[in-house]
Order: structure tokens, then C-alpha cells, then sequence
């Protein structure tokens, strides 16, 4: 019998409290233009090759920065904001394209460290999202947006001043407006709080997939060379294969 629980990361912050944020009850949010299509790459090692996607009449191009792709790990952000905003709306409070959020509350909420190592990465996160840039004819909230954009506009930081620490204080980012279009038309799902625990690239894109088109029906079928395709995976046929059915043995995916 598989348990699940032993391919998860670890819960590393348990206590309720602890993820109190700017909405106390919010709830992991994606958008589903990015859960159906391949806009983050899964690989570890920065990626500086242009991707090309096609498929049933939808394209994506994405551009990287010389810091590489953004990857599935940098998205953990752009879920932490959907989130945030989403619980404002949920209690009729305002809600704009620029957002600032305290850099604890979110490696928290994301099930990450909080050591000097975890801001340093979420700083080079926000320079990946903000340095790829995207040209697609995938509509948000009934708009294209035809001109290159990145995932967040702009991103500023505050630090703690001092020699010893320098430590990162908040954030604030600016969301595109292609993305910022999917939350105002809610074009959202909820996602399981166990997203965070996945620890492998191809798992979290393999949950997105299932749960984007899982949500409202029994079955989905899906052959392997789309589901490739899909995944945004550079692997060949073969290792995917390899790597797919070791994720169906271990049966650890959330819902």
C-alpha cells in the first residue's frame, strides 16, 4: 500500500499561526491559463533557450533573461499573490495590480525555509519572473494581450539595514496585467496546500494538469506524447515515461 506521505516534503511550519498572511484564511489560488499551459520550465539548471508552444490553436513563446526561464519552484510567488488577492476580494476589500508582501509570511505560506539561503533565492525568483518574457494568443479575462509582457511588471525590495543580517524585510511587486486580468475575471482554481510539499518539477506540473482538468468530471484521458507536450518537460519520451510511472507507484499526488 503507498503512503503518500513519505514522497512529500516536509510540513516545516505547523502551527496555525504561522500562516496568517495579509488575508488571514487565504487559500492557494492558480490561475488556469498558466495551470493548462507549459509557462515555467522544470528543470534545476537555468534555461536560456526561446521555447515555442502549439497546441489546438493556442501558442506561447517565452524569452528568457540571461538569469534563465522562470521556473515551476519561482511560480510558488505568483500563487502566494493570486492567493492574497483572491482573500481580498473574497471579503470585498480593494485590490490592485501592485502588492506588497512581507518576505517571512510568504516563504512561509509556500512551506520554505527562512534562512538567509531562502531570501537569497527569492530574490533571484523575482528576477527570473520578471525577466521572462512572454508573447501568446491566450486570453485572460476575454483580453489578448499581443505584446511581450512579463509575469510581474516590477518588483522593489527593503532590506534590514545591518552589517550582520541585511535581511529581507518585504516586497513589492507589480502583476502583469495578463495575469492580474485572470484574477479580476476569476479564472482561478483552488489548489491543495500540499502543492507546496511536492518536491520534484514534474510532480507539481503533473497536479496543475490533473486539477485544471479533473475538477468537474470522473475521468481524463491524456496520451503521454501530449501530456509531454503539455508538461513543458525537456525529458525524452522515454526517461517521461520512466518518471511518470514512478509518480503513479508512489500515488503521493494531492486529491
Amino acid at each position: 500500500v503507498p503512503k503518500p506521505d513519505d514522497h512529500l516534503l516536509p510540513a516545516r511550519h505547523t502551527k496555525g499561526d504561522l500562516f496568517i498572511c495579509d488575508v488571514a484564511d487565504a487559500v492557494l489560488k492558480d490561475i488556469w491559463p498558466q495551470m493548462e499551459h507549459p509557462f515555467y520550465s522544470l528543470s534545476k539548471k537555468p534555461e536560456t533557450k526561446i521555447r515555442r508552444y502549439e497546441h489546438n490553436g493556442n501558442w506561447l513563446e517565452i524569452v528568457p533573461s540571461v538569469k534563465g526561464l522562470a521556473t515551476i519552484y519561482d511560480k510558488d510567488v505568483l500563487i502566494y499573490c493570486i492567493s492574497q488577492v483572491m482573500g481580498k476580494l473574497k471579503r470585498g476589500e480593494p485590490v490592485g495590480q501592485r502588492l506588497r508582501i512581507t518576505s517571512h509570511d510568504l516563504l512561509v505560506f509556500t512551506n520554505r525555509g527562512t534562512s538567509g539561503k531562502d531570501y537569497a533565492a527569492l530574490c533571484e525568483s523575482l528576477d527570473r519572473l520578471e525577466g521572462t518574457r512572454i508573447k501568446t494568443n491566450i486570453t485572460t479575462g476575454g483580453e489578448a494581450q499581443r505584446e511581450s509582457f512579463g509575469l510581474i511588471d516590477a518588483s522593489s525590495m527593503r532590506r534590514k539595514h545591518d552589517a550582520r543580517d541585511g535581511r529581507l524585510l518585504w516586497v513589492e511587486i507589480k502583476l502583469s496585467d495578463w495575469v492580474f486580468n485572470a484574477i479580476r475575471s476569476q479564472e482561478v482554481l483552488t489548489l491543495n496546500r500540499d502543492y507546496f510539499r511536492l518536491g520534484k518539477p514534474l510532480e507539481r506540473r503533473i497536479y496543475e494538469l490533473a486539477r485544471k482538468h479533473c475538477g468537474r468530471q470522473n475521468t481524463w484521458q491524456i496520451s503521454l506524447d501530449t501530456l509531454l507536450k503539455k508538461s513543458g518537460s525537456q525529458s525524452s519520451l522515454k526517461l517521461f515515461r520512466s518518471m511518470v510511472k514512478e509518480i503513479a507507484e508512489h500515488d503521493h499526488l494531492p486529491d
